[in-house]
């Protein structure tokens, strides 16, 4: 079994920047694909962003490309997602999620979830 925690959610302004961090523990991730998504009120959860296990090769949904960051530390056993120029659309919780087979395509993908942090941008 795999526990992801995440932390780094709060209040921003808009235009403001937050770092979030994905700590597992039980076994280590290295092997591992990882994802964040998110979930705003009364929407669907969705795919925001996703690492391979090497690191090598990162995916991003449209809506966040070239403002979010996503890396690995897997000495650590951690994953973070960097998110800069936040706009009040980026409100939502985000979570965390692991793939043992290491495809990051989709949800049905992940295998372990983490509980989500809340990310608020103010307009």
């Amino acid at each position: 079994q795999v526990q992801l925690v995440e932390s780094g959610g709060g209040l921003v302004q808009a235009g403001g920047s937050l770092r979030l961090s994905c700590a597992a523990s039980g076994r280590t991730i290295s092997t591992y694909g990882m994802g964040w998504f998110r979930q705003a009120p009364g929407k669907e959860r969705e795919f925001v962003s996703a690492i391979i296990w090497t690191g090598g090769s990162t995916f991003y949904a449209d809506s966040v490309k070239g403002r979010f960051t996503i890396s690995r530390d897997n000495a650590k056993n951690t994953v973070y997602l960097q998110m800069n120029s936040l706009k009040p659309e980026d409100t939502a919780i985000y979570y965390c999620a692991a793939s043992i087979t290491g495809r990051t395509g989709t949800r049905s993908d992940y295998n372990y979830w983490g509980q989500g942090t809340q990310v608020t941008v103010s307009s």
